[in-house]
């Protein structure tokens, strides 16, 4: 059976060409009654519109791009943080009948801003998610904006008056979480920091120094080590730290992979996990709870952030209001296995 098209659409509703197509691209001015009649139509015959004529008749995109770094090219233990974004973003597009690009790179790629505006070029998108770290680069940025093409940063790690960006509350609920470790009786909490050029996960650190004030903790500089989000540097950092004369009885990684990293040096050690160190970390990936002991850890909302920034693109290409200001959606923190409270001798030694 041959695909319906839009003419054997117009027949079936009774109306012309010209309003089923305002129909199908949501545009305003048609009667409530007259919309519903043409979607039952659609609905009936499966009438699927072709995007690219779509496209041309309307003078318009129907595309989101999602643009963000690459995690394969790196030892992470998964991509779950990509197929997030993903699944909110696509989500959004659904709702709105936008299609979907989604084009991983990789920004130490020294062509990587050619080959951003070379692609924005092609395909001409009505908007652009750019994810974290490529949101807080200014080459980046600057590529994009070249184009004129709207774009929203996600995770910027610090907003703009300029562009629209969408984040949720690191520093103050890594304050939270460090604050519980602290309530449990941890005296001495490390924290292992991530790559530097996240500059979201940076404001983590910031809000480990604010849980540490906060309960009266002194901070030290020989407590916090740097990681690259890796496990393996998750790992090799809490060798380091649990190789301190006075180690720590808790550690707080930036996000859960490192956090994982953590879990496998104590059992190398011999350590375990809660009832002599706590582990705790950031994201809330699939990972965190198919380790052993389950991860306590800040569920980072993650598909609701890229839902947002593509429904903020899209609304932008239906009523052309410019974009300002930025959006938070707050992290909840998850308690699981790996946390518990500070060893006794570690209570004592420091009561």
């Amino acid at each position: 059976m041959p695909n319906a098209t839009i003419n054997d659409v117009a027949e079936l509703a009774g109306v012309s060409i010209k309003t089923v197509s305002r129909v199908v691209n949501a545009e305003p001015n048609v009667r409530e009654s007259t919309r519903n009649i043409v979607n039952s139509a659609i609905a009936k015959l499966n009438y699927r519109p072709n995007q690219s004529a779509r496209n041309l008749a309307s003078l318009q995109s129907h595309l989101i791009a999602l643009i963000y770094e690459d995690p394969t090219l790196y030892e992470i233990a998964g991509s779950g943080f990509a197929v997030r974004m993903q699944q909110g973003t696509l989500r959004a597009c659904r709702s709105a009948d936008y299609e979907l690009l989604i084009d991983p790179c990789s920004y130490r790629n020294k062509s990587v801003c050619n080959e951003l505006k070379a692609l924005i070029e092609q395909v001409r998108p009505a908007g652009i998610v750019l994810a974290a770290p490529l949101s807080n680069m200014s080459r980046i940025v600057r590529a994009i904006e070249a184009t004129r093409t709207p774009f929203v940063r996600l995770s910027p790690g610090t907003a703009n008056e300029k562009h629209f960006s969408v984040a949720t509350n690191d520093r103050e609920i890594c304050a939270e979480m460090t604050r519980y470790l602290a309530s449990l009786g941890h005296k001495r909490i490390a924290f292992i920091k991530g790559h530097p050029d996240h500059k979201a996960v940076g404001n983590r650190y910031l809000g480990y120094q604010d849980g540490l004030r906060e309960s009266g903790l002194a901070f030290s500089e020989c407590l916090v080590a740097e990681g690259d989000n890796s496990c393996g540097s998750g790992e090799a950092r809490a060798i380091q730290l649990l190789g301190l004369e006075h180690p720590p009885s808790a550690i707080f990684a930036a996000n859960d992979d490192m956090a994982a990293g953590v879990i496998r040096a104590a059992s190398s050690l011999g350590i375990k996990v809660p009832s002599q160190l706590s582990v705790s970390g950031f994201d809330d990936m699939s990972l965190a709870q198919q380790i052993y002991p389950t991860l306590t850890t800040i569920r980072q909302p993650l598909a609701a952030m890229a839902e947002s920034a593509a429904l903020a693109m899209i609304n932008r290409s239906r009523n052309g209001s410019p974009l300002r200001g930025s959006v938070t959606l707050p992290a909840k923190i998850r308690l699981r296995e790996s946390t518990g409270r500070a060893p006794n001798q570690d209570v004592l030694a420091t009561s």
